[in-house]
């Protein structure tokens, strides 16, 4: 069993099936070895180490790792003790650069090593050393976290704090823990795997299942409104973008719909003259209600709503109804809020409010490395309004089960940690996105119901400091943070690469990367200012997208480079779609952290056009919960989305890229198989009008014996396969249709369906197809049996996306594509 949080568990250490194995990472005289390679030297004699607890339901290799600990003499509330020197050995790591955002770091000693470091993966060698992870972790009411040694001479140190004087302790025996493994990818997912036996207090990404939003388009109000959102204009910015053809699934209302005010102020002013961001952090929430703004809208709809109910004819209910009634797409309204209720949190002495107290918070000595931020300074400056913690569930309640009466279907909670219980209660236990949440104690206790996360510091339109390059060099900076962040947060939570807006210099650079993402798609633009052009590469006429199966990581290549501020090195990500790879390539070069200024700025001097190469195996094809099987296969159609060219390669095959600053290109992966009959070869690419060309490929059969392959597609628009031959006959869900073939290529115009979702907004209806269904009097014809599958599909495996009835019925959103070689 897990030992518990309590701070008597400080010297307990869990043992499972009572069976300790020899871990391979060892601790001889004052060396620490990994694989008998050494990792750390001049280790002091009070670390200890204690093998993992040998785990009896592990699937992983359990003995690949251990935990770390430390005695001293004195009991405090933080210790920071070195662990061991570290030199020549390059480095990967995490590490909170602002006091909730985290970034990606380098580096190959242990002065290079940053404060409030999360993570920390040491390089492997050719000579046989295996990757090294470093995860600081929780041992009782103690939080672990590392960074470099006061005296510059290269030590790694161990920091464990309570947070509070009245909590101290001296002995420590799994604070940090360490693991060896031969691929970087699992070694971390093993890791989590391991800590979440030894703490038992969260649960993994792949245990539970991410919101619905997910898989749909959405429009966020900050950057539209700040402070001033408002019904009305919620309603015009459905309106524009669903007029324009990418109507969004999910509409998040974001700061600007509480009933806050500042602590000088009257209850009843509401914060009514706060327009400026920033303006509003001190103030306090003061009614679990909305503001006047929403709470004053009236409907003008026409529901039954039961005999004599007035119920939701106004306010915040009201105007949720009338949005997903009006625009039929919008299935999810989503409303921000901080984790005490407000930035400033309660404000005391409040009717109808639970007590509170105002609280002035100060950041700990690693916390005060961080970079400068509004949020934080107003926060320490003006306090915090905190109810009691045994209080803390009323709180969540009042405000969570108004939102839910209201029809909110979840929230966004910046600075989050622990609203397990409210979200499981009021949201179906995953309606809400963590934001602000960069910390390995979030991570560790306030995961085990959310599964949705920020994994990157906001977009930032310009650069808050004025510089005007920020523009442009903060995109790619904030590119790095959500690949890099995603290799540790990505076990815990579904990375969300947050929103962005499509008329930014820099749209494209951000809708690459959100498209193979493999996380929510979401914008905030300015209402009726949008790049339709380039959203309908996102987003699908019924409001969703077409989503990768993983989440994007960098690739093996990029671990341990700076692709921000080295002038060579090129970001590469990857992912998995159902039967493609895709690898995505940007130049970020341009700006990044300044240990010395303590802050992200410019590095003009590194923004240049930049080269790499990539092959088919920058794809991690075994990974996920889905892995694509690439034996036997030994070519791979690459298609590259913005040169429009297709090559055929081996799987380390190589080929070059070179981009401008700023730039990306965008490469679809397909295993090349075979029609043995025919010995044609043949890989489909996907719509190459989307970003994510691959991804529109619900399914995939082929026919020997009829030299037939079937394609469903999701999606519309440009659909193209390699073909080693020129096909016969081309279908589109059983009816014949002209293509193209020229260099191997078959291309086909595959058009809109239709959606087994709800498409039909005002005025977008089929009238010609409706008639086809409904009689003039509002009935329907029906046959007088339920239909069934014919019979030569009755043994075959229907969890497949589609049923081929002769294909002429399209199924989930798919279109039935079939090539005939005879």
């Amino acid at each position: 069993m897990a030992p518990s949080l309590a701070k008597g568990a400080l010297e307990a250490l869990a043992v499972v099936d009572d069976g300790i194995v020899p871990s391979t990472i060892t601790l001889q005289g004052s060396t620490f070895y990994a694989n008998g390679h050494p990792i750390f030297t001049s280790v002091p004699p009070n670390v200890i180490v204690t093998p993992s607890p040998k785990i009896a339901s592990a699937t992983w290799a359990d003995n690949n790792g251990c935990f770390v600990g430390f005695h001293v003499d004195k009991p405090g509330s933080r210790h920071v003790v070195p662990i061991g020197k570290l030199r020549g050995i390059r480095f990967t790591s995490i590490f909170r650069f602002k006091v909730w955002w985290t970034t990606h770091w380098t580096g190959s000693n242990g002065n290079d090593v940053e404060y409030e470091t999360q993570m920390v993966m040491l390089e492997k060698s050719d000579l046989g050393r295996p990757y090294v992870l470093l995860l600081p972790i929780l041992e009782g009411p103690f939080r672990a976290s590392l960074q470099p040694g006061p005296a510059q001479d290269d030590d790694v140190c161990l920091c464990v704090e309570s947070g509070s004087g009245r909590v101290t302790g001296s002995s420590f025996r799994s604070c940090l823990y360490m693991r060896v493994g031969l691929d970087p990818f699992d070694l971390v997912k093993d890791a989590v795997r391991a800590v979440q036996a030894h703490l038992g207090t969260f649960r993994v990404l792949d245990e539970k299942v991410p919101p619905g939003i997910v898989d749909k388009f959405g429009w966020c109000t900050w950057d539209a409104f700040y402070l001033k959102v408002h019904p009305s204009g919620i309603r015009e910015g459905v309106r524009h973008l669903t007029k324009g053809g990418c109507p969004p699934g999910l509409v998040l209302i974001d700061d600007g719909w509480q009933s806050i005010c500042h602590d000088c102020d009257p209850i009843t002013q509401e914060g009514m003259d706060l327009t400026t961001p920033g303006e509003q952090m001190p103030c306090r929430l003061v009614k679990y209600e909305e503001n006047y703004k929403f709470r004053d809208y009236k409907s003008d709809h026409a529901y039954t709503l039961g005999k004599g109910s007035n119920k939701n004819k106004k306010g915040l209910g009201a105007f949720v109804r009338d949005l997903k009634e009006e625009f039929k797409t919008v299935e999810y309204v989503y409303v921000w809020h901080a984790l005490m209720g407000y930035w400033g949190g309660i404000r005391p002495n409040v009717p109808n409010m639970p007590k509170s107290r105002v609280i002035s918070p100060k950041l700990s000595k690693g916390l005060q490395m961080t970079m400068e931020d509004l949020a934080v300074d107003k926060i320490v400056q003006n306090g915090v309004g905190l109810v009691p913690p045994e209080r803390a569930r009323e709180m969540y309640e009042g405000l969570h089960s108004h939102l839910q009466a209201a029809g909110i279907d979840g929230v966004k909670v910046d600075v989050i940690h622990a609203l397990t219980a409210s979200i499981n209660k009021h949201f179906k236990g995953n309606g809400v996105i963590a934001s602000m949440e960069h910390c390995n104690d979030f991570m560790l206790l306030g995961t085990e119901a959310i599964s949705l996360g920020r994994v990157g510091d906001d977009f930032w339109c310009t650069d808050p400091n004025g510089d005007p390059n920020g523009t442009y060099w903060l995109q790619g900076l904030h590119m790095v943070h959500c690949a890099y962040n995603s290799l540790w947060m990505g076990n815990f939570i579904h990375p969300d690469w947050d929103m962005f807006q499509s008329t930014h210099p820099c749209a494209e650079f951000h809708a690459a990367s959100r498209a193979i993402s493999g996380g929510p798609i979401y914008v905030s633009d300015c209402v009726g200012k949008h790049n339709f052009e380039l959203l309908k590469r996102l987003v699908l006429p019924d409001g969703s997208i077409i989503r990768c199966q993983h989440y994007a990581l960098p690739t093996r290549d990029c671990l341990f480079e700076d692709p921000l501020q080295d002038g060579k090195t090129m970001l590469k990500i990857w992912n998995l779609n159902k039967y493609t790879g895709v690898i995505g390539a940007f130049n970020c070069q341009g700006g990044a952290w300044c240990p010395q200024m303590r802050r992200n700025k410019a590095a003009s001097e590194f923004s240049h056009p930049v080269t790499c190469i990539t092959n088919p195996k920058d794809v991690e094809w075994g990974k996920g919960k889905n892995p694509i099987s690439i034996k036997g296969v030994n070519i791979f159609a690459v298609y590259t989305f913005k040169e429009k060219k297709l090559r055929l390669l081996k799987l380390d095959e190589n080929m070059d890229i070179k981009l401008d600053s700023f730039d990306f290109e965008l490469l679809t992966v397909s295993p090349v198989k075979f029609l043995s009959k025919k010995l044609v070869q043949f890989a489909p690419i996907g719509l190459v009008n989307m970003l994510n060309s691959g991804g529109a490929i619900e399914s995939l059969e082929i026919e020997d014996s009829e030299d037939l392959v079937r394609v469903g597609v999701k999606g519309h628009g440009e659909f193209k396969v390699f073909s080693s031959e020129k096909p016969r006959s081309c279908r589109v869900n059983g009816k014949e249709v002209a293509f193209c073939y020229e260099d191997c290529m078959v291309t086909i115009e595959v058009s809109w369906p239709g959606s087994s979702s709800k498409l039909d907004s005002v005025g977008m209806h089929n009238f010609e197809l409706l008639k086809r269904l409904v009689l003039p009097d509002g009935c329907i014809t029906w046959c007088q049996h339920c239909a069934f599958p014919t019979r030569d599909r009755l043994f075959d495996d229907l969890s497949e996306p589609c049923l081929d009835m002769t294909f002429s019925k399209v199924l989930r959103e798919q279109t039935i594509c079939s090539s005939s070689y005879k």
